[in-house]
């Protein structure tokens, strides 16, 4: 009895460790900004058109695949508030390293576990 509750616990315990996000980002050398308070001063614009922006850096947010959006978009406008920019946007997805290097990738094509969210961080004038 003492092994299976042994068991399920480490079981548990390698089972809740898959979820685990990885939070990046890049800051290009033009101005630097001061942080946003927290994520909901920081928007996400899905087409940015020809309104008037300026890059500031990039957000990197490694995660489950399966992850909703609204978390990710979340962890990704929590990373831009620290680079002090006022939305997101241009959120581009990809595979992570592992993934890109296994042969066949015709074959295994979208079966990858993790995926490298990207977004562009802007500062509005």
């Amino acid at each position: 009895m003492k092994k299976m509750i042994c068991f399920v616990f480490c079981l548990a315990i390698v089972s809740t460790g898959c979820s685990i996000y990885r939070i990046d980002s890049e800051d290009l050398p033009n101005n630097t900004y001061p942080a946003k308070p927290s994520a909901a001063a920081v928007e996400y614009i899905p087409n940015i058109g020809k309104l008037p922006h300026e890059i500031i850096g990039y957000a990197i947010v490694q995660a489950e695949r399966s992850q909703p959006f609204e978390e990710i978009s979340l962890r990704l406008r929590h990373e831009a508030a620290r680079l002090g920019g006022d939305a997101i946007t241009n959120i581009e997805t990809d595979s992570t390293g592992f993934w890109k290097k296994l042969p066949a990738q015709k074959i295994i094509g979208n079966a990858y576990v993790r995926a490298k969210f990207r977004a562009t961080v802007i500062k509005l004038p």
